[in-house]
């Protein structure tokens, strides 16, 4: 026996249907081929990466990130933490991949080979294998045990039926199924490492293959990693220190549909605000006579994020190629527009914003609305 999906009650399939009006007001903001979805795209993908590696202690700046997501070497990230952003970024990238695939089925030999994507980097992890034994989570500077995995025989088990579950017609919401699956697997823990990880891109999954448009904009991988002590605090809640099938599920699909109201609210905003820092740094390339291919790159440094030669080419790689040279040479007459900042020399070089993007910046998130975090769940037992 697994965890059970509870029946949904009104209160939670009124707050479903305020994600689902969010999504379509995001589609439609989306539904034209504008250029800057594909920075926000990147951008929400390495979000993901670095919300979900975070949960798990590889704590990574946006900026290296983004860097792992396009393939690039991170700048300040150490070997371990880089390896981890590498795997996951594969791992979702199949995942990516999946939701297109028609002939798609869930199976035990996926998730073992979706886990082998995220952990081969470290062999004593047994990537790809499930645990010889007992698991143990340990929490807190006490380290005291704060979870114990599911029985090690019963674990081919539980995943099968987990499979089982996954692979047949079920009425219920896209997001409840994605939060069991992620619930089941995360509490079951068959690995020896990295079962959150693999909980969370087995969720993101669930979601791409329900025919979720633009998966990479629904996650809420983001928001887990910018609220990790919620999100033990209510797996701690629902499992109770072992694996309890028998426990109530319903705060987790809470906590989970409070994520993705929250997290389409971010990106509904991200989306507005994307527009409009777009069209302004076009007038900024327009007025500086330079090419329209530059507008990506301070587009990224507008935000905070750190730019090299690599990272500025992968950022157009999807409109246009140039080379190493015509990547510096566009670069320098920026920092000579007084758009940019250089900073190091050669191979250290990289690039920030000026303060002239830097205004441009701070004026467009000064006049946001204010953040609406109630919880809907708030009054409720």
């Amino acid at each position: 026996m697994i965890f059970q999906t509870p029946e949904p009650m009104d209160v939670e399939l009124e707050v479903l249907s305020e994600i689902n009006g969010l999504r379509e007001k995001l589609r439609f903001q989306l539904h034209e081929p504008r250029r800057w979805v594909g920075s926000l795209r990147r951008l929400s993908l390495a979000r993901a990466i670095q919300g979900s590696n975070t949960i798990e202690g590889y704590a990574a700046e946006l900026d290296d990130a983004v860097a792992v997501a396009a393939g690039e070497e991170p700048v300040d990230t150490d070997t371990e933490t880089r390896l981890a952003l590498q795997g996951y970024r594969d791992a979702m990238t199949y995942v990516l991949q999946l939701s297109n695939d028609t002939g798609f089925e869930y199976s035990e030999q996926l998730i073992k080979s979706l886990h082998f994507m995220m952990i081969s980097y470290d062999l004593s992890k047994s990537p790809g294998l499930y645990r010889p034994g007992a698991v143990f989570v340990y929490g807190g500077d006490s380290g005291e045990v704060v979870y114990k995995g599911a029985h090690v025989d019963s674990v081919p088990t539980l995943v099968n039926q987990l499979v089982e579950e996954l692979n047949t017609a079920d009425a219920a919401p896209e997001m409840i199924r994605g939060a069991m699956s992620h619930l089941n697997l995360v509490m079951i823990h068959p690995f020896r490492d990295g079962n959150g990880r693999m909980a969370r891109a087995l969720q993101s999954l669930v979601l791409a293959r329900e025919g979720v448009f633009s998966p990479v904009f629904v996650s809420i991988e983001e928001y887990l990693g910018r609220n990790t002590q919620a999100y033990y605090d209510i797996l701690a809640e629902v499992g109770q220190g072992s694996w309890n099938p028998q426990n109530d599920a319903r705060p987790w699909i809470r906590f989970n549909l409070t994520a993705h109201l929250r997290q389409a609210r971010t990106m509904l905003r991200r989306v507005r605000e994307s527009e409009r820092l777009w069209t302004e740094l076009e007038k900024i390339a327009e007025q500086e006579r330079l090419p329209d291919r530059v507008v990506a790159v301070m587009f990224d440094a507008a935000i905070g994020l750190r730019i090299r030669n690599n990272t500025y080419r992968a950022a157009i790689a999807d409109h246009e190629e140039i080379s190493d040279a015509t990547a510096s040479r566009d670069l320098g007459k920026l920092v000579d527009a007084g758009v940019l900042a250089s900073h190091g020399e050669k191979r250290g070089r990289h690039y920030t914003r000026s303060t002239r993007l830097e205004s441009i910046r701070r004026a467009i998130v000064e006049s946001r609305d204010p953040t609406d975090n109630r919880d809907p769940f708030a009054n409720l037992a």
